[in-house]
């Protein structure tokens, strides 16, 4: 092998390393985050480790309670000892997941030709709250972050990985039939013409909503319905992730994007398309921007190639820009985001006893609880029931029909209060932190009260009331 060749491959290792190490950087600021959507695919888990089928409760109907057809099933060897362990087990994939495709990452920037500024765009990676936290966060999502990144290459396994995180998350979708469409030159020259590319893609995720049907009656997630929103809100999703996550400042060069590859300018539509598809979708209730976090490592590669060929001044406002923009939001919103995961599991660990022997609990919450009671729950905003998904509402706002809680029979309750509020006498009267809680306590007034206490949820300046209520 001659010094040239043996340059560039330790080059090579180099980037691959810096990308690792990017990843865990973020992965630092982030661990620690949680959403309750974890506990509720590790609730699943739990069901089909313990041989109960894919069901929310248990000896429950089988129910669309998780939005990536099959996360469970990955979750459900390490369920055996119960959600929290598959929730343990989906934060240390997810984080691996994603710290070996950043060093993919690292090494495709290494091959792009140009300047050595090529590489900056990893530091504003490194300084991302929303992809550390998303990664290590749990859910599914540092796995498609793996398969999105997988996706940025020019082979046939690209074109698996891009229609596998579609499926999983089908917003994914546009990106991904346009990253195939628009980079397939060397593709198409290897014998995978235009309509063998978009089967590879789409494939993955017609089959996906074919099982949907075939399993649930419907080829759409249960949370499209039970969660809806609107263009309004997907554009100021849009419009805040891009202002905020930093990455999107390295994009902001028209000369460049002028002189970029093709290849390069297709990254940027389908990051386009992908910006299109949030707005469609309403964009997302959950923190830190989950649904942008995918596209962030292909945002990343386009603005290395920018890079490669622009002025390093050019280079270094836009890097600065960017890292500005990044450690704003890890300074702001880092320090609550670190805390939750333990905050679940005090939660966990409060309430557990409390629930002991009840029959029937209802919450909106049901992530965490269902972890504290492992028995029927009643979801107040029908993620992981039909039934309620199908009222009209949004996720914090189903507005149940009058007496439809009371059949229910539930002899427990978990709500939250409002913001700095004590729990008022009698207790219903209380100021409840969302407005379907507010009518649950309604509700349940003249339940009589055997059991009542709160406890906190540190950090915040609020509280969660748990009831058990006389037979």
């Amino acid at each position: 092998m001659d010094d040239l060749a043996r340059a560039s491959e330790r080059e090579t290792r180099a980037a691959a390393l810096a990308g690792a190490v990017a990843a865990g950087l973020a992965l630092a600021l982030g661990w620690g985050f949680t959403v309750d959507d974890a506990w509720i695919s590790a609730r699943v888990a739990w069901n089909l480790a313990e041989g109960r089928g894919y069901a929310f409760n248990p000896g429950g109907p089988r129910v669309d309670a998780v939005t990536p057809l099959g996360w469970a099933h990955v979750l459900a060897p390490f369920a055996a000892r119960g959600p929290a362990a598959a929730v343990v087990a989906a934060r240390w994939g997810g984080a691996t997941a994603t710290v070996l495709a950043t060093a993919w990452l690292g090494r495709e920037v290494a091959r792009l030709a140009g300047s050595r500024w090529r590489y900056a765009p990893l530091a504003v990676l490194a300084a991302s709250l929303p992809f550390g936290a998303w990664a290590g966060a749990g859910m599914e999502t540092g796995f498609v972050v793996a398969l999105a990144t997988r996706a940025l290459g020019a082979d046939r396994w690209a074109l698996a990985a891009g229609g596998l995180a579609a499926a999983w998350r089908p917003e994914l979708t546009p990106w991904a039939m346009t990253l195939a469409a628009l980079r397939g030159e060397r593709l198409a020259a290897l014998g995978a013409p235009a309509a063998w590319r978009a089967l590879a893609v789409l494939g993955p995720v017609l089959t996906v909503a074919a099982a949907r049907l075939a399993l649930f009656g419907s080829p759409l997630p249960l949370a499209v319905v039970a969660k809806p929103s609107d263009l309004a809100h997907g554009a100021r999703y849009v419009a805040a992730a891009s202002l905020h996550l930093g990455i999107p400042a390295l994009a902001v060069a028209p000369g460049a994007w002028r002189l970029a590859p093709w290849s390069t300018r297709a990254l940027g539509l389908a990051c386009v398309a992908h910006a299109g598809a949030l707005v469609l979708v309403g964009g997302d209730w959950m923190s830190l921007f989950r649904l942008a976090v995918p596209v962030l490592p292909g945002l990343t590669l386009a603005a290395a190639s920018l890079a490669a060929a622009a002025r390093p001044r050019a280079t270094v406002l836009r890097v600065g820009i960017g890292a500005a923009l990044a450690v704003r939001l890890g300074l702001e919103l880092g320090p609550a985001a670190r805390g939750v995961a333990a905050q679940r599991a005090e939660l966990i660990e409060a309430v557990r006893p409390a629930l002991v022997g009840a029959r029937r609990v209802v919450a909106l919450d049901v992530g965490w609880v269902g972890t504290a009671y492992t028995g029927e729950l009643v979801d107040l905003a029908g993620v992981t029931d039909p039934e309620v998904a199908g009222y009209s509402g949004g996720h914090t706002s189903k507005r149940w029909p009058a007496g439809a809680l009371a059949r229910r029979d539930v002899d427990g309750a978990v709500l939250l209060l409002a913001p700095n509020e004590e729990l008022a006498t009698p207790w219903w009267r209380s100021a409840f932190a969302r407005e379907v809680e507010r009518r649950a306590a309604g509700e349940l007034q003249a339940r009589r009260v055997e059991r009542l206490a709160t406890t906190p949820l540190r950090g915040t300046g609020q509280r969660y009331v748990w009831l058990r209520f006389a037979p």
